[in-house]
């Protein structure tokens, strides 16, 4: 059986397609199972019966705090008799990641497989995954990958995709507070918004922010302290904490500083 730990705004989509490719798969989340409409009959939030006949463990919780608490504390799943492989798709510290191997029994298969493209391509089965760990082990689980995504980047050896996606987000967090600020600063000046992203879209701006922006759920947010923004200003964070040593780091925390700012844009 193929559990996915975590059913939120990036876990329940793809719980839903690999159900929709014939997968064998249940959802555990702390929130109670009413909670998941058509999901419903596949989640659970007990630990127990969650973990009955695991086999594949696929992590899509918030943070490293959750994450220690899937593998290894409150509900730690690393300790189901039946377990082989455990997937990391959360976003996550580089050195957090690679820090897994030694505290994870020898006998469990670690790949680490962050994801890009917000709730739409989850729910789509158009993400793109960056993937690391033993070559073997990702051709095994491609299938998974398979039903859940449309792009998959093979990084290298296991930390390798968390390391790309960071640096990725890294990225992606900078286009995005830098499009809201221009899109603030065509307001200000007059300029339609629909025709400002279409010229985005086709010119040297343009970026997956902006080229997204009506479609991505979280595009017009305001940052609050427990929403997706929050979730992109840690994602931040982790690259940070991996960064080359000396590494100026001036901008990323400007980053950081702008996206906390927003407010929302209607």
């Amino acid at each position: 059986m193929i559990g996915v730990a975590g059913c939120g705004r990036m876990g329940a989509p793809m719980l839903a397609a690999l159900r929709a490719a014939g997968f064998d798969a249940r959802g555990f989340d702390v929130r109670p199972p009413s909670e998941f409409d058509d999901l419903e009959p596949f989640m659970t939030d007990d630990p127990a019966r969650f973990a009955s006949n695991l086999e594949t463990l696929i992590t899509v919780v918030r943070d490293i705090p959750q994450t220690d608490d899937v593998l290894f504390k409150s509900q730690g799943f690393t300790t189901a008799p039946t377990l082989s492989r455990v997937i990391i798709s959360s976003t996550l510290s580089p050195r957090y990641v690679a820090g897994l191997r030694p505290r994870t029994p020898q006998h469990i298969a670690l790949m680490d497989a962050p994801m890009s493209g917000a709730r739409v391509a989850a729910t789509e089965a158009r993400l793109s995954f960056m993937l690391g760990g033993d070559t073997n082990d990702l051709n095994k689980a491609q299938p998974l990958f398979d039903a859940m995504g449309a792009h998959f980047h093979r990084m290298g050896g296991f930390g390798s995709g968390m390391q790309a996606k960071v640096l990725n987000n890294l990225l992606a967090a900078s286009s995005m507070a830098m499009t809201r600020l221009v899109l603030d600063w065509g307001d200000q000046a007059g300029l339609d918004e629909t025709a400002l992203l279409a010229l985005l879209h086709t010119s040297s701006g343009q970026n997956w922010f902006a080229s997204g922006m009506n479609d991505i759920e979280f595009s017009r947010d305001g940052w609050t302290p427990d929403n997706t923004l929050a979730i992109i200003v840690k994602d931040v964070e982790s690259a940070l904490d991996a960064a080359p040593d000396g590494a100026d780091t001036t901008l990323p925390r400007l980053v950081q500083s702008t996206i906390k700012a927003l407010r929302p844009r209607t």
